[in-house]
């Protein structure tokens, strides 16, 4: 097997201007919009919320399990007692430089916490402070070198990781390896350890995987792997691959899984692995049939896998019991689990466990459909399987023009967001319980029009919530011709006028 060094978006721009990158879709709305703004005017509920949606504040019962400060968070959102939302963030890129869509600054991270939103910008991270004191840089963690992966997850207190290339001195014979893991405050910007990967001489930014999971951060790059105690920094386990089976990435979050691909494309066979975080002891394996292409782990606990079978885009979902034990398969035949969307400028950055169109829960995964161009239907909707089953167990529409996108669990409920209609109907983030089929507005706000489709987008922008607010932020950064230096957006959030934090 060769494994020379691959491209990097750091070392070979070029590269990057062969990619077919999408751009912005016009949406024509002409007379539809017009019959939209009247419907809209005349449904029960107004403009916002139509009779069905069951505007008025949920009790939320669910509440989020006691956590130590090394859990990966899992948050529980509150009831604002108005879903009016008011920015309370906006931050444009200072200072870039003259881009394209082939050669844009990379900003591969996205955090928040209850007092800051921390962004990875190419080779430093940034925290901004949300109101009352917005758009002021809080701390800059210069990182040296550029950052080749990240992870979406934070701890209960606010510490999230990183992959970077070599400091500028420090570099290794090849400039695009990616060797080395910061460990951060996302509160403070204090890098609190960095270590250097063992043998990481085939780690790059297309192949480095990066999560956490409690008490443990976790790299695999395909030739190799390592686990880090996320306190002291010490190097609990390493694994060097000599046999044809690779660590190809891991999941983390509530347990640690790792996708294992043996052989050589494109006969390549994958099994997955259930780890001891501690000591990477096996505990359980589950082989995937032959004859998939790609494997992804949107979840570690419950186990779920998305599987490309027979073609390059996930075609099903794959259940697993805690003992790792097939339950159920369902086919995603008109759905869009956007595996793949990490991918959207080149393959850089790749995750395995990142699917930007479904969200796990405790007994059931919410996935997507795909877009619905039909006139005077919804734009597209979300569907409830069963985990144990594979039946659906709900069903959540979008609206006409407006796409609904799931983004996390928060605890039993399942937060969506609803893409706003030009300036006919808000944006909206609302919380789901597939029990009841109840709707609760959580807030209600308005992107800025000329950014709104691509902030929208979750294959260009990641899309935070995080105690009462809600978060957009580009993932490529680009300033065309006759645009200020100062005057591209990278980030804007949005809260509660009737939440106080």
């Amino acid at each position: 097997m060769s494994f020379g060094p691959p491209p990097s978006p750091y070392t070979q721009s070029a590269v990057a201007a062969d990619q077919a990158r999408r751009r912005r879709r016009n949406r024509v709305v002409g007379g539809t919009v017009a019959v939209l703004l009247v419907v809209a005017l005349c449904v029960g509920g107004g403009l916002l919320w139509s009779a069905g949606d069951h505007s008025a504040p949920a009790d939320h019962k669910a509440a989020a399990a006691p956590q130590s400060p090394d859990d990966v968070r899992s948050t529980v959102e509150k009831v604002p007692t108005s879903p009016e939302g008011q920015e309370v963030i906006e931050h444009y890129a200072e200072h870039l430089e003259k881009t394209t869509d082939a050669n844009p600054r990379y900003a591969p991270g996205t955090w928040a916490t209850g007092k800051i939103l921390a962004k990875a910008v190419a080779n430093r991270v940034e925290g901004y402070r949300i109101k009352p004191h917005y758009d002021e840089t809080a701390w800059t963690l210069d990182l040296g070198g550029y950052i080749c992966a990240s992870s979406r997850h934070v701890t209960a207190d606010g510490r999230t990781a990183v992959v970077i290339q070599p400091p500028k001195g420090e570099g290794a014979g090849d400039k695009g390896v990616c060797d080395q893991v910061v460990f951060l405050d996302l509160n403070t910007g204090k890098k609190l350890w960095q270590r250097k990967m063992p043998a990481a001489t085939f780690a790059y930014v297309t192949n480095t995987n990066l999560t956490l999971t409690k008490g443990v951060v976790a790299v695999a790059w395909g030739r190799g792997s390592v686990a880090y105690d996320m306190k002291t920094g010490k190097q609990l386990w390493n694994s060097t691959m000599t046999s044809p089976c690779e660590d190809k990435g891991f999941a983390g979050g509530g347990a640690l899984l790792a996708l294992v691909g043996c052989g050589e494309a494109p006969d390549t066979t994958y099994k997955v692995q259930r780890l001891d975080p501690r000591t990477g002891k096996n505990l359980w394996t589950y082989k995937v049939a032959a004859g998939v292409e790609d494997v992804y782990l949107p979840s570690s606990d419950p186990p779920v896998l998305a599987v490309a079978a027979g073609d390059s885009r996930v075609t099903d979902l794959i259940t697993l019991d805690d003992q790792g034990r097939r339950l159920a398969t369902v086919s995603l035949t008109g759905y869009d689990a956007k595996c793949d969307s990490r991918s959207y400028a080149g393959p850089y950055f790749g995750v395995v466990e990142n699917c930007d169109g479904m969200v796990v829960g405790p007994t059931q995964v919410y996935v997507m459909s795909k877009e619905n161009v039909a006139s005077d239907q919804p734009s597209d909707w979300i569907v409830a399987f069963d985990l144990t089953t594979g039946k659906t167990r709900g069903k959540f529409e979008g609206r006409e023009l407006q796409m609904v996108y799931p983004l996390r669990m928060s605890g039993d409920e399942l937060l969506i967001y609803r893409a706003g209609a030009d300036t006919l109907a808000p944006a909206a983030l609302v919380s789901w319980n597939p029990r009841t089929d109840k709707e609760t507005p959580l807030l209600l706000f308005q992107l800025p029009e000329e950014d709104a489709y691509e902030l929208s987008d979750p294959e260009q922008s990641d899309i935070v919530v995080e105690q009462g607010r809600i978060f957009f932020s580009r993932r490529e950064l680009v300033r065309d011709d006759d645009a200020p230096k100062d005057k591209v957006l990278m980030a804007i959030g949005y809260g509660s006028a009737g939440l106080k934090h």
